[in-house]
């Protein structure tokens, strides 16, 4: 789909372009803010905040026909941007809940889940949306849509939604005041396998993850 093929689309996609180039700027410029850790205690609500806005955006591209760019070759953009600082605050204010376990489809029967960190994931995001922002801010709209759309399917989306799902339950334990189950030993470097994977350190409480996060209990 060229730019010309864009521009008389009925969804209006000159505008559509826009607002998913701005839904994604929003999204790079508040996480990098809450990965700064001026607010430690409002970390996960800020990011689960964040991240449900940038699936909104990756809905639309989902639901939208296939965008494909004008050149058959992807332009070199150079090196990619560093996003290992990002990456090590994330996991710093993320800590005790970072970890978390994940099964890639759900509709392959049988599939063991597997350990991930949320601070990897969005660092991961981060890089492909990145990818997707420096195209359109050279002006290549259809390539950087195009890339967009393309990720959100291969990687960002699958693991946006991974981490939404992450996101929600250390609220619903907190704010439910549910026990979450022995967390301490589950690391990226074990794999699960088909048997129950055997946590070394003992019961971690809601209250216990809730209060370095700054998250209260509900009122009562």
């Amino acid at each position: 789909m060229s730019d010309a093929t864009l521009h008389d689309s009925t969804r209006n996609p000159d505008d559509f372009s826009v607002q998913i180039a701005d839904q994604v700027e929003s999204f790079l410029v508040a996480v990098t803010e809450v990965a700064r850790g001026d607010e430690p205690g409002s970390t996960v609500p800020f990011l689960l905040l964040e991240i449900s806005q940038l699936l909104l955006a990756g809905g639309r591209l989902g639901a939208h026909e296939d965008i494909v760019p004008e050149e058959r070759y992807e332009p070199d953009l150079g090196p990619e941007g560093d996003v290992d600082e990002l990456r090590e605050n994330l996991a710093r204010l993320l800590d005790p809940v970072d970890v978390y376990s994940e099964v890639f489809d759900p509709y392959e029967p049988r599939k063991a889940s597997v350990p991930a960190r949320i601070s990897d994931d969005i660092a991961d995001i981060i890089t492909d949306l990145r990818h997707g922002m420096a195209h359109y801010r050279s002006g290549r709209i259809t390539e950087a849509l195009w890339w967009w759309q393309f990720s959100y399917f291969s990687n960002w989306g699958p693991t946006a939604s991974a981490v939404l799902r992450a996101l929600q339950s250390v609220l619903i334990h907190v704010r439910l005041d549910q026990p979450l189950e022995e967390l301490d030993g589950l690391d990226t470097d074990q794999g699960m396998g088909d048997e129950t994977l055997e946590f070394e350190a003992g019961r971690v409480m809601a209250e216990e993850i809730g209060g370095p996060l700054g998250m209260g209990r509900p009122a009562q």
